[in-house]
């Protein structure tokens, strides 16, 4: 009788869908991790320290990743997509420098944030140098139809930061008119990613606008994932304090669900504590308990899961390959995070 090899105890963690991708696209990621690191930096010191802050502070550079891989299922063989893909990771570090002084957030992905060390006028500045840098990068990648695509994106990430600033506080605000903010404020700089390389590569209407579509619904799924981390994740996990958006008057998903749903009193409560904004200890408890009896978070998750699968069957008009598995697997992986 042989012998059956005992499987190693301290065996390696299984790769998920966003580290096969990483590996996958690794040569081109690492020529956008240069790009990024020299673009930033500039004579004047508290540019690159501030960016670096946030940019060196880990992450999956799920943006950037996907317009590279969008690049390469694409069957694009110049290098313009690694300047696109940069300007992406740009607009998203600017985006979240300008939201931590909107939020007057503390914590961002697991440490003090940049306003917190170097102030709102810091981190505004650095942001709008990012912007530009962002602009440099694209116009660098030699089409002016890709920096419209992303030129658009920008615009329409600030529409929805408005619309978002807006809504603070409005209880009813319905879970419809949330995702449109979401639409534009998360998943438009999603969609860019995945649509822009398409003008490099010449890909006809119906593969781009796929692609398009598949950064959209993947963008729609990890926001919704996020807003429900906020009321059934840890800190640890979310690289931020759990309890953040309610304390910001920030009505998202489960909220707008368990607001539609409750009753006269919980509303009267939802209305004191996010639109007067009266918060007494004890009551992200008391909003953890009413979300869940109304099932917000679940119900968060299963919008979040149908726009996964819609992202993964976007991609279902290319061919067969290793990366475009890794891709299709990404969106479901996404909606995992929040176990």
């Amino acid at each position: 009788m042989g012998l059956t090899a005992e499987a190693p105890r301290d065996s390696a963690p299984a790769e998920t869908p966003a580290d096969r991708l990483s590996r996958l696209l690794s040569d081109d990621m690492d020529r956008v991790e240069a790009l990024i690191d020299e673009r930033m930096q500039s004579p004047v010191g508290m540019i690159p320290d501030v960016a670096d802050h946030l940019v060196g502070a880990g992450g999956k550079r799920l943006r950037p990743m996907i317009a590279c891989a969008a690049a390469r299922l694409l069957g694009y063989r110049g290098d313009g997509h690694l300047k696109l893909a940069a300007a992406v990771e740009f607009i998203h570090t600017a985006t979240l420098l300008h939201d931590d002084v909107v939020d007057q957030s503390g914590l961002r992905r697991g440490k003090e944030s940049a306003n917190t060390i170097w102030g709102n006028s810091a981190s505004v500045l650095v942001g709008d140098f990012l912007f530009a840098r962002s602009f440099n990068l694209m116009v660098e990648a030699g089409s002016i139809e890709a920096l419209n695509v992303l030129a658009d994106a920008a615009s329409v990430i600030a529409e929805g930061e408005v619309k978002q600033l807006a809504a603070i506080g409005d209880v009813e605000l319905s879970a419809e008119a949330y995702l449109d903010i979401i639409a534009s404020k998360t998943a438009e700089l999603f969609a860019a990613a995945a649509e822009s390389p398409s003008v490099l590569a010449g890909t006809p209407h119906k593969r781009r606008q796929a692609m398009r579509q598949y950064g959209q619904s993947l963008g729609l799924a990890f926001q919704l994932v996020d807003d429900a981390l906020d009321y059934a994740g840890a800190t640890l996990a979310m690289g931020k304090s759990v309890g953040d958006d309610f304390r910001e008057g920030k009505i998202t998903m489960p909220v707008a669900v368990a607001y539609a749903r409750g009753d006269a009193e919980e509303r009267a409560f939802w209305a004191r504590t996010l639109t007067d904004l009266e918060q007494t200890d004890g009551d992200f408890e008391r909003a953890l308990e009413i979300v869940a009896r109304h099932n917000g978070v679940e119900k968060t998750l299963d919008a979040a899961r149908h726009h996964a699968d819609k992202a993964a069957g976007s991609l279902e008009v290319f061919e067969e390959s290793p990366l475009r598995t890794a891709m299709m697997d990404l969106p479901d992986f996404v909606v995992s995070r929040v176990y």
